[in-house]
């Protein structure tokens, strides 16, 4: 995918900080921050594709962020690489992540924005 495509069919989360407006609320966002890999790259186009999730592509990183919380299927990974995708190699790949990540079971990673959803999966 060019970069012209990727710009049009992305928004860039990033602003300058002469437009940030600080507000004393809270997001529900979460994400996370992987290396640019054609793993990252194709996790990213698959997850672009989900509501409420935005991917933005900088020069050496991707970037996806959600509302209110994204799962990430082990399985559904793994078919659009060809290749096994396990909840460890995912978290590996992951340079950085916001939100609460909980690894449900060996096919799930799901990432919180709303730490009230966290509760149930927290002994």
């Amino acid at each position: 995918m060019s970069v012209a495509s990727r710009s049009a069919t992305n928004q860039n989360i990033f602003q300058k900080m002469g437009d940030l407006r600080f507000e004393q609320t809270i997001s529900h966002q979460c994400g996370v921050t992987m290396n640019d890999s054609v793993e990252a790259r194709a996790i990213a186009e698959f997850m672009g594709k989900k509501p409420k999730v935005t991917v933005t592509y900088q020069p050496a990183l991707i970037r996806i962020d959600g509302e209110g919380k994204l799962i990430f299927k082990m399985d559904e990974i793994s078919d659009i690489l060809g290749k096994d995708m396990t909840a460890e190699i995912f978290e590996v790949n992951t340079s950085t992540h916001y939100g609460r990540m909980v690894r449900i079971d060996d096919n799930t990673v799901t990432l919180f924005g709303n730490m009230d959803e966290v509760f149930e999966y927290i002994e």
